[in-house]
C-alpha cells in the first residue's frame, strides 16, 4: 500500500505529471473501489501541485453529484447544463477557464477560486461518467500542459470505472 508519492518539488508541471501519472497507475492498480481510487487521485493531485481544490463530480440521477475531493467545501449538485463542470459534461471536452468570473453561468462554490480546468471522464460505452474538476486561487493558472497531464490521469480512471 502506498503511503506517499515522489515528485520533483518546484519542477515544471509537465515533469511533475510525468512523475506522478505512473505512480497513480500503480496506486489504483488492483483496487476495485471507485470511491477509494478517486479519493487517492484527488489527494495526489492536490499534494503534487498545491491546487486550491481538486475533486470529482459523478453523473447520477440526471445531474453531477459531488464525489471525492480535496479542498474547501464544495457544491453538492450541479445540473448537466450549468457552470464549467456542466459545460465539460455536455460538450465532452476539456474546458480551461482563465478567469471564472468571465465564464457565463459560472457557479461560485468557493469565492477564492479564480481559474478552473474540467476534464470529462468517459465510461467504456462512451457515456460521461463524470468530471475531474480542478480550481486554482490564481488567475490563468492552467494551460495545455495541465489539459494533457490531467487527461492522462483521466485515462487511468477510465480503465477502472
Amino acid at each position: 500500500m502506498a503511503e506517499s508519492i515522489a515528485f520533483t518539488a518546484n519542477a515544471d508541471r509537465k515533469i511533475i505529471y510525468d512523475e506522478i501519472v505512473p505512480q497513480i497507475d500503480s496506486l489504483v492498480f488492483g483496487e476495485t473501489d471507485v470511491v477509494a481510487n478517486l479519493a487517492n487521485i484527488a489527494a495526489v493531485l492536490r499534494e503534487a501541485f498545491g491546487f486550491f481544490w481538486v475533486g470529482f463530480y459523478v453523473a447520477k440521477d440526471g445531474e453531477l453529484v459531488l464525489g471525492p475531493f480535496q479542498g474547501p467545501l464544495a457544491c453538492t449538485r450541479i445540473a448537466f447544463d450549468a457552470g464549467v463542470c456542466g459545460h465539460a459534461y455536455t460538450t465532452r471536452e476539456t474546458v480551461i477557464v482563465p478567469n471564472v468570473n468571465e465564464f457565463p453561468g459560472h457557479i461560485a462554490c468557493a469565492t477564492a477560486s479564480k481559474s478552473e480546468i474540467v476534464v470529462p471522464i468517459l465510461n467504456s460505452d462512451g457515456t460521461v461518467f463524470g468530471v475531474l474538476d480542478v480550481d486554482s486561487d490564481t488567475l490563468d493558472d492552467f494551460s495545455q500542459t495541465d489539459a494533457d497531464g490531467l487527461g492522462r490521469v483521466v485515462k487511468t480512471i477510465e480503465r477502472f470505472i
